[in-house]
């Protein structure tokens, strides 16, 4: 599949800033309805935990199916899928603000997240494509913008957005956007040329991948209510690593894989990979944790701590563009290593926040780390793009995407499990919520929580010097 590349800058940058608004978007509606659940399950009369799974279905069938319009980019061209995908997505974002019942809303999040999976997997392998080399990490850093601000901004953005429309807007808002942003790409995006060859797919491993994906995260949410020893998450973790097992085999043997594993022979792509997923999971600890310390611990209403909570969105929003000008200009290794330690120190200082603690120090450190998570992504995205195999960067970019989401789901379940386990440890009985009369209890679980999360990101600063050793040693 080949597709334009001599662009000229300025539709270069309109390419990326349709990508962008679509990138924000379905990355959004990950987090975005989170601050809604308690509403959503009052008013369809549901209990909270059957509300949780509008999100869950969401990220499990955008997980599942990434590599798939990956693969089906690279044969069919990035940019036809992608269209396609704004499509579904802006007819699933209608359907789900309709107020059918429960299963009517997980079926209009099946649909957001079809179409969500096919933007997603394109969006990197587009902007690869159609910027030219020295533009590179500045159309990185454009969509990296726009993948954390929307996996971030979710909660506040959610909560200015309940504080004045009932939550069926959380999901109208994307109507209008994809709607200009579809006009938008009617214009300014060049034509997407299939290759000759018949289309290939492998539905065995397409299969085996999305029920793989579909048992190990729906198991964990099982897990987090019955607990992680309880047979039925016994029995899903069994499967699922059966399941990875013969998904391995299978794609090493298949003529046509869904994803080549060759592409992970390539150690920077690898590290790459791994170094974007630990620090998408660190990024939800403070997304997860925000909410109950500003709402439950510090009293303050839903839409004053939404306020709050753009702390860390608008900082990244402002370093992205710096972000990418330094990457295009200084080594990105080095730029990396320097967000790397930026994050941990932001994330560190809240182990020493409490209760009394004043509140310019929550968006001294909100900021910190998503000024900081900006420096990371724009260079280490445009470092795994450029390891990746020019006729695979479909694959790549799905991949890519699927670290993002499989981080989410993973930063997600490690911070509740592990604030959960803090605070019932502390009294003596299980707890699966805020302890109303016993504040320091969830004190002590966030500092708990979060030393987990700044361990993720130690880790991730650690690969890089690995991959900054490899670098220099193979002289890339």
């Amino acid at each position: 599949m080949a597709e334009e590349t001599s662009l000229s800058p300025t539709r270069v940058r309109w390419i990326l800033v349709a990508l962008g608004m679509f990138t924000f978007m379905s990355t959004l509606d990950s987090s975005i309805i989170n601050i809604a659940l308690p509403v959503i399950a009052k008013d369809l009369a549901i209990p909270m935990n059957q509300a949780t799974w509008s999100v869950s279905i969401y990220l499990i069938v955008i997980s599942g199916l990434l590599t798939l319009f990956g693969n089906l980019g690279d044969q069919l061209g990035k940019i036809q899928v992608f269209k396609w995908g704004t499509y579904i997505f802006t007819l699933g974002s209608f359907l789900a603000g309709i107020n059918l019942g429960l299963g009517f809303l997980l079926f209009a999040r099946v649909v957001q997240a079809i179409g969500a999976a096919m933007t997603m997997s394109n969006s990197f392998g587009i902007s690869t494509t159609v910027a030219p080399a020295y533009m590179r990490a500045r159309a990185m850093a454009t969509i990296a913008m726009f993948v954390s601000l929307g996996s971030i901004a979710g909660p506040a953005v959610g909560g200015l957005i309940l504080s004045v429309l009932s939550w069926p807007f959380i999901f109208w808002i994307n109507v209008p956007l994809g709607i200009v942003t579809i006009i938008l790409g009617s214009f300014i995006f060049p034509k997407s040329h299939r290759a000759k060859q018949p289309v290939q797919i492998d539905w065995w491993g397409t299969l085996a991948f999305f029920t793989l994906v579909a048992i190990f995260f729906g198991g964990i949410n099982v897990a987090q209510e019955q607990g992680f020893t309880a047979p039925i998450s016994i029995v899903s973790y069994v499967v699922s690593l059966g399941l990875l097992w013969f998904f391995i085999k299978w794609e090493q043997k298949v003529k046509y894989p869904l994803i080549d594993l060759t592409i992970f022979k390539t150690k920077m792509f690898t590290l790459s990979i791994i170094t974007s997923f630990l620090v998408f999971a660190s990024g939800f600890f403070i997304n997860v944790l925000l909410p109950f310390y500003l709402e439950n611990l510090r009293h303050i209403e839903p839409g004053k701590a939404g306020m709050f909570m753009m702390a860390f969105p608008l900082a990244m929003l402002l370093g992205a563009p710096i972000a990418g000008m330094v990457a295009d200009q200084f080594d990105r290794e080095y730029v990396t290593f320097f967000a790397l330690t930026g994050i941990a120190l932001g994330m560190s200082g809240w182990l020493w926040m409490g209760q009394n603690n004043p509140m310019y120090w929550v968006v001294f450190l909100s900021a910190l780390t998503g000024f900081s998570t900006a420096f990371f992504n724009s260079p280490n995205n445009a470092i795994t793009m450029s390891n990746a195999p020019q006729d695979k960067l479909g694959v790549a970019g799905a991949v890519n995407a699927l670290a993002r989401n499989v981080g989410m789901i993973t930063g997600t379940t490690i911070v509740t499990t592990t604030l959960y386990i803090s605070m019932s440890h502390q009294l003596g009985r299980q707890v699966t919520t805020f302890p109303v009369a016993h504040p320091n209890v969830f004190v002590n679980g966030l500092h708990f929580s979060m030393f987990f999360g700044m361990m993720l990101v130690i880790i991730a600063w650690l690969l890089t010097g690995y991959r900054l050793i490899l670098r220099l040693k193979n002289k890339i």
